[in-house]
C-alpha cells in the first residue's frame, strides 16, 4: 500500500501509478475477509434478517446529554458540550496550545476519570505543564491518569484496566498497531487506529478527543478519512507571536459549525474571553487616522473589531501592498475600486493593513472598514471615535447587504457607540425596530466617505 495516497497493489512497485511518487509502497498485513463470497447469494439471504429497517417516525426523540466541561468557550464550539460515545479531532498549528487547551480543560473535570496518552512528550514534562497550568497538583483529588506510549494495543489494555470516562489521545500521528506493518504517522497506521477508537468509541459510551497534527498546507495530516471518521472537527488557530487563538469548528455532528471561541494566551494557560469586543478595541484612538471600527461577525457570533491602516509614499518603484489578519486579494481589489469609483490615485503609495489583537477575520462585512481606513490614512483625517461601520464592497462600489445586521447593531449599541453606517438594502429587516444609535444607510462607498468626513 501507498504511504503517500493509500492505493494498494497486489505486488511491490517502484513507483506510485497514483500520486507518482517513489518507494512509498509498504506491506500491509491484511485480516482474512468475514463476508461471504460474491457469488454465494443464500449466504448473503441467510444474513439479512439480523437487523431490521425502522420508519424514521418510530424513532424516539431524546437530547443527547452532554458532559460540561466547565469552559464556556470550549462548551460553545462543541454544541453545549462533549457528547458520550464522541470521537473529537482538534487541530492547530505547532506551539498553537492543542495540548495545553486539552489538559486544564480536562484538569478541571475532578468528578472524572480521564486517561491522557501522550506520544509526544513524557511524564515530566506534563508534570511541568500541569503545575504551571494549575499551580499545584499534588492534591488528593481525582487526578488526570498519564500514559506515555504509542502502541495502541497496549492503551487499550490500560484502557480496559482503568475503564475512564474520558480519553485523550496527544496525538494520532504517534500512535501505532502491530496490525500493520508501515511507520507511525503513515495514512494505514493513521486509518487504523482512529477505526479502531471510533469503535472503542461507539461500543463503550466513552468520548475520545484526538489531537491531530496540520501540515505545510494548513491541513490535518493524514487521510482525508480522519476527518470523515470522527464526529466532530474542531481547529485551533491564531498568529504565535499574537496572545488571541481561535477556535472554530469545521465539522460538527452534533451542533452547530458557525460558532467560534475566542482565548487569550496567559503565562499560566489559555483564559476564555468571553466579551472579545473590549479587548480588541483600543481606548485611546482619539485624533489618530487610519483607524476604522468595524461591526464583523464570525460564526453567530459579533463583535468590534479594529482595522487600521497605513498609506505612505512608495519609497521604491513598486508599491507594496501587505495585509495582516486580511485577505491580500480582496485587499487589492477593494484598492482597485477606492481609486475607480471614489478616484483616489494609490499607484504610487504603499498601503499596510493590519487587524488588531492578531486575529484573522474571514467576514466580508470588513470592506467598508478597509476602505474608510484608507482613506483616512491617505488624507490623513480621524474617524470620529463613535463611528461603526460594516459593509460589503461590490466591484461596481455599491455598498452590499450584511447577514445578521441586529447582532451587529446591538452589539455596537452596547459597547457606546454612537453612529453606524449599514448597507441601505438592510434597512427592510430593521422595520418597526428602534435603536439608540444612529443608523446612516448607504448604497455606495462614496456616500459612506460623505457621512463620515463631510
Amino acid at each position: 500500500m501507498c504511504d503517500n495516497c493509500g492505493f494498494d497493489s497486489t505486488k511491490w512497485l517502484g513507483k506510485c501509478p497514483s500520486c507518482g511518487q517513489w518507494n512509498t509502497f509498504k506491506e500491509v498485513k491484511i485480516a482474512p475477509s468475514k463476508s461471504p463470497q460474491r457469488g454465494d447469494s443464500h449466504s448473503l439471504l441467510k444474513d439479512a434478517g439480523k437487523t431490521a429497517a425502522v420508519r424514521l417516525s418510530e424513532i424516539p426523540t431524546q437530547d443527547l446529554p452532554r458532559m460540561n466541561l466547565l469552559d464556556t468557550e470550549l462548551n460553545r464550539v462543541l454544541g453545549g458540550g462533549l457528547v458520550p460515545g464522541s470521537i473529537i479531532l482538534l487541530g492547530g498549528d505547532p506551539g498553537i496550545g492543542k495540548s495545553t487547551l486539552t489538559l486544564q480543560t480536562i484538569m478541571r473535570l475532578s468528578d472524572k476519570e480521564v486517561l491522557y496518552v501522550s506520544g509526544e512528550e513524557s511524564a515530566h514534562q506534563l508534570k511541568m505543564r500541569a503545575e504551571r497550568l494549575n499551580g499545584n497538583v499534588n492534591g488528593n483529588g481525582n487526578e488526570v491518569l498519564v500514559l506515555c506510549e504509542t502502541s495502541l494495543e497496549k492503551v487499550f489494555d490500560q484502557i480496559r484496566e482503568i475503564a475512564p470516562d474520558i480519553v485523550i489521545i496527544d496525538s494520532i500521528q504517534t500512535l501505532e498497531t502491530e496490525m500493520v506493518d508501515s511507520a507511525p504517522g503513515s495514512i494505514t497506521q493513521i486509518r487504523e487506529c482512529a477505526s479502531a477508537l471510533l469503535k472503542y468509541a461507539k461500543t463503550s459510551g466513552v468520548p475520545v478527543i484526538l489531537i491531530g497534527h496540520i501540515n505545510k498546507e494548513g491541513t490535518i495530516a493524514g487521510p482525508k478519512i480522519l476527518e470523515h471518521i470522527v464526529d466532530t472537527v474542531i481547529q485551533f488557530e491564531g498568529d504565535r507571536q499574537g496572545i488571541y487563538r481561535i477556535l472554530r469548528s469545521i465539522k460538527n455532528r452534533f451542533g452547530s459549525t458557525s460558532e467560534i471561541g475566542i482565548y487569550e494566551m496567559l503565562q499560566n494557560g489559555l483564559r476564555p474571553v468571553t466579551n472579545p469586543s473590549e479587548l480588541l478595541l483600543s481606548d485611546d484612538r482619539d485624533g489618530m487616522s487610519g483607524i476604522a471600527i468595524s461591526a464583523a461577525v464570525e460564526g453567530m457570533r459579533p463583535f468590534l473589531i479594529e482595522t487600521q491602516a497605513l498609506v505612505s509614499t512608495a519609497a521604491y518603484g513598486t508599491p507594496q501592498r501587505s495585509a495582516t489578519g486580511f485577505d491580500q486579494r480582496r485587499l487589492n481589489m477593494l484598492l482597485a475600486v477606492l481609486e475607480k469609483k471614489v478616484g483616489f490615485k494609490l499607484i504610487q503609495k504603499d498601503v499596510f493593513i493590519n487587524i488588531a489583537g492578531g486575529i484573522k477575520v474571514t467576514d466580508m462585512a470588513m470592506d467598508l472598514s478597509v476602505l474608510l481606513a484608507v482613506f483616512s490614512s491617505n488624507v490623513d483625517m480621524p474617524i470620529e471615535k463613535g463611528f461603526c461601520v460594516c459593509g460589503e464592497v461590490g466591484l461596481s462600489g455599491e455598498v452590499r447587504p450584511v447577514s445578521r445586521i441586529e447582532q451587529r447593531i446591538s452589539e455596537a449599541e452596547k459597547l457606546g457607540f454612537t453612529d453606524i453606517i449599514i448597507p441601505k438594502r438592510n434597512l427592510d429587516a430593521l422595520k418597526g425596530k428602534q435603536y439608540s444609535i444612529r443608523l446612516h444607510p448607504v448604497k455606495r462607498v462614496e456616500e459612506a466617505m460623505r457621512v463620515v468626513f463631510g
